[in-house]
């Protein structure tokens, strides 16, 4: 998959594009379909396969106060799109002057860039632009104009229920990260750069990986079983989420510690992406240090069993 940063760098030459644009946080059901709609599209008309998105979510330029926690990292949903099979991904760099641009301004300007624009695939409910002045019936009007097709496809249902991120948020926040992963058509997993710490895991005898998942939704404190591959090996892991009670602090940072079995050898600024099992325990304070190295040595054990 390529990935872009203006419409020019395409360079798709006389050859038709089919866009799908949304910000595809999750790149859940209801995404997947909109990807699927714009490749079956561009296989049709000998088109290229183009999803638009953005770098960040609008909202942290336009409504700074309401920003959701995010469901994926930056690198796992580019990696959740290409697994679909798209040609390339223009990420657009949302700040303030992009942010100004009407819903018009961004369809034209994406048509001068691209050239010929087959067809444009969205959610039914997506709006774009400066003060949301873009949604389907502009797409319409200007797909009539400009020579596309317009395709406002309706939100998948699960249970009787739209899948959205908004729901997906809400299953990971309750902890039910079964709905949650249906909703994702995978796994939930939380995706982080490995960041320095304290070395407390070191001097119980379990060694973390202390991830950076600054702005991810994450599910209730506790300890998880998990599953992580790094250098094409799979390893099981005891993830740790919360504040570490045992340990004093007078405002202590939520941490998210993987100790990863049967591994040895330094992390630091690597990428680990855990797929989350079940959850073992709660957050709990213990006495002393010794007890909370028993407990661990009991979730280690947990892990190895878990399903």
């Amino acid at each position: 998959m390529k990935i872009i940063h203006a419409a020019n760098e395409l360079g798709n030459g006389s050859r038709k594009v089919c866009l799908a644009i949304g910000v595809f946080d999750g790149v859940h059901l209801g995404h997947q379909q909109i990807i699927r709609q714009t490749l079956a599209n561009a296989r049709q008309h000998d088109a290229l396969a183009l999803v638009i998105t953005f770098d960040r979510h609008p909202n942290a330029v336009v409504a700074p106060g309401r920003v959701p926690p995010q469901i994926f990292a930056r690198s796992q949903k580019l990696r959740a799109i290409e697994s679909l099979g798209v040609d390339a991904l223009l990420e657009i760099h949302f700040d303030e002057s992009f942010s100004e641009k009407s819903g018009e301004i961004f369809i034209r300007e994406l048509a001068d860039g691209l050239g010929k624009i087959h067809s444009v695939c969205v959610g039914a409910d997506f709006v774009f632009g400066h003060r949301r002045s873009g949604n389907v019936a502009l797409l319409k009007k200007l797909g009539a104009e400009l020579g596309f097709q317009v395709h406002g496809l309706a939100a998948v249902s699960l249970d009787g229920q739209a899948v959205s991120s908004t729901r997906i948020r809400e299953m990971i926040r309750a902890g039910n990260l079964d709905a949650a992963s249906q909703m994702l058509g995978r796994c939930y997993a939380i995706c982080g750069r490995v960041v320095a710490g304290e070395q407390i895991g070191r001097e119980l005898g379990f060694p973390t990986a202390n991830l950076d998942a600054a702005n991810l939704i994450l599910p209730p404190n506790g300890v998880y079983s998990a599953v992580t591959r790094l250098k094409g090996k799979t390893y099981r892991a005891a993830l740790n989420l919360g504040l570490r009670p045992t340990m004093a602090s007078a405002s202590p940072p939520l941490r998210v510690e993987a100790h990863l079995l049967d591994f040895s050898g330094p992390l630091y600024g690597e990428e680990l992406e855990l797929e989350l099992g079940v959850k073992l325990r709660d957050e709990k304070r213990f006495g002393s240090a010794a007890e909370l190295r028993a407990q661990i040595q009991r979730d280690v054990a947990a892990v190895r069993t878990a399903e």
